[in-house]
């Protein structure tokens, strides 16, 4: 059995009947949708025409939300329906970000996430979904696709269908006949606050997607070119650029504890890996700086880590759900794991040097430096699991992180060195590590993140928001107070606690407006 949907476009009439009816046979709070109805206008009056596009869950055959969930609370059944248990959702958001269609939410209510489940409970009792029953022009067909006489497999053996962003190999199950291009494809159509009968909320406080101005223009140009050339919608445009008169609006899922915890995750793992890997080659000397006062600091910044990730969730009282029922395909389980270990050796690294025992401490460097990398790295096989965010499906990520790692180890270092005795002999491989990791990060941020085409036109529009748009400001920041000032700074004056001091924060206040800037603006791109 193999469940899916199909919206006939020739007969949808946009009444929004299986709007209403999904919520009240799901009890779908006000302000989220499970489905919903987009408009979309094109033409220059007289010859106008507006288009509707139902749109939900596509019960995807390789669902992205699945494997990112840490928690097997998104899991897709035997019958191909993509269902979810909110009895274990931490409310972590990260489903949200895998997604490349928009289709899940959090529950306000229960701060789980949710999102169409094909009325699973009326599937199983033999009913169709409430949408398709109560569709007055039957637009809305289900069935078993593995059935070769079930309606649905019928109209795809004869018609010519469409699927949302086929390009993300996703392989989507819901099929649209007569797909019009600008209301498939986000990014075709011109968004506007003002819209048929509402107010789009602003992004702000309340972490709202705002509207962006995106056709005609060349990112819609790129994504028409895209989905033609993946198979996607087809058909000619009417002369007037097309317009979204209508949608919903989604929350922005990660929120400021998301960069705040790249940045500690750096200095958490960057000071550790420079005093260990330090120790170890007998390039840094054994005094209390590096074997102690290292460790401690790494260790608090872990702990701060963990607090922020927990503090993003919605549900974090369930936190630890995902030690007790993990969930090993996702790198948030995975990474729980890794910080959890690495935070586990520093404690005995401290423990081990409290109690005189300086050969186990000494025994435990490489491992601490092999669980320092991974603790700065994970996040990008995170992120590349965050499958609706196309920028950061960098390959570069992993060695940036890395980078961004030494650069905020050797800063922390630095300042560490301002309150605990820094031995002269040891400064000038700080000021060396500092200098050489703020000059491969300017380098992998000028001339890899952003220098080189982006893989899609979703990924170039973020970009692009990044270096001349909402988070320029965020970026050029960090690149001249951030990068280029402090690397000015301590070429010139090496040796200068002060010229530390002021560089280390520069850096590390550079690293977080980077972090804000690169998290934020891909969730700003609207993916339905």
């Amino acid at each position: 059995m193999n469940q899916a949907f199909l919206i006939d476009n020739r007969k949808c009439i946009g009444c929004h009947a299986c709007s209403t009816a999904c919520k009240a046979e799901n009890e779908v709070p006000l302000g989220v949708h499970r489905t919903w109805v987009k408009y979309v206008e094109k033409g220059v009056f007289p010859d106008t025409r507006r288009y509707f596009q139902v749109t939900r869950c596509n019960h995807c055959a390789k669902p992205p939300c699945v494997p990112i969930c840490p928690t097997t609370a998104m899991y897709r059944r035997d019958d191909g329906i993509v269902e979810f248990d909110s009895q274990r959702c931490i409310g972590c958001k990260a489903c949200l970000q895998a997604c490349p269609y928009d289709a899940i939410h959090i529950d306000p209510e229960s701060g789980t996430a949710a999102k169409c489940h094909f009325c699973a409970h009326r599937v199983d009792a033999g009913l169709e979904p409430a949408c398709v029953i109560v569709c007055p022009v039957h637009a809305i067909i289900s069935g078993d696709l593995d059935e070769p006489q079930s309606e649905i497999a019928r109209l795809l053996s004869t018609q010519t269908v469409a699927v949302r962003k086929p390009e993300q190999g996703t392989r989507p199950k819901l099929f649209y006949i007569e797909a019009e291009a600008s209301a498939i494809s986000p990014g075709f159509a011109t968004q506007q606050s003002a819209q048929l009968w509402s107010e789009a909320p602003a992004w702000g406080p309340s972490d709202w997607r705002g509207p962006i101005q995106t056709a005609p223009g060349r990112m819609a140009d790129a994504l028409l070119r895209s989905a033609r050339g993946s198979g996607g919608p087809q058909g000619p445009l009417l002369g007037g650029a097309p317009r979204e008169t209508y949608n919903v609006p989604h929350r922005i899922p990660w929120h400021w504890q998301v960069p705040a915890y790249l940045v500690t995750k750096a200095l958490g793992s960057g000071i550790f890996l420079i005093a260990a890997a330090g120790l170890a080659l007998g390039l840094l000397p054994a005094t209390a700086l590096f074997t102690t006062a290292a460790p401690l600091a790494a260790l608090l910044f872990v702990a701060l880590t963990g607090a922020l990730l927990v503090g993003d969730l919605d549900r974090p009282e369930r936190f630890w759900t995902i030690l007790t029922r993990p969930q090993w395909r996702s790198w948030l389980t995975r990474g729980a794991f890794i910080l959890a270990a690495y935070g586990l050796l520093l404690a005995i690294v401290l423990l081990a040097k409290m109690l005189g025992q300086d050969g186990v401490a000494a025994q435990l460097r490489w491992p601490g430096v092999i669980l320092a990398v991974l603790s700065a790295v994970y996040t990008a096989f995170l992120f590349a699991q965050a499958e609706g965010r196309d920028l950061w499906q960098s390959p570069l990520l992993s060695a940036h992180l890395l980078v961004q790692a030494v650069m905020a180890g050797a800063a922390g270092l630095l300042l560490l060195g301002l309150f605990v005795e820094l031995p002269a002999d040891s400064l000038p491989v700080l000021v060396w590590t500092f200098g050489l990791a703020l000059a491969a990060n300017l380098l992998l941020t000028v001339g890899g993140e952003f220098a080189v085409p982006h893989a899609s036109a979703v990924a170039s529009a973020a970009a692009r928001m990044i270096t001349h748009g909402r988070y320029a400001a965020h970026y050029r920041g960090s690149l001249a107070g951030g990068l280029l000032l402090p690397l000015a700074a301590i070429i010139a004056w090496p040796a200068t606690p002060a010229v530390h001091l002021i560089a280390s924060l520069l850096c590390l206040g550079g690293l977080l407006a980077y972090e804000w800037a690169f998290v934020f603006a891909p969730q700003q791109i609207p993916n339905s």
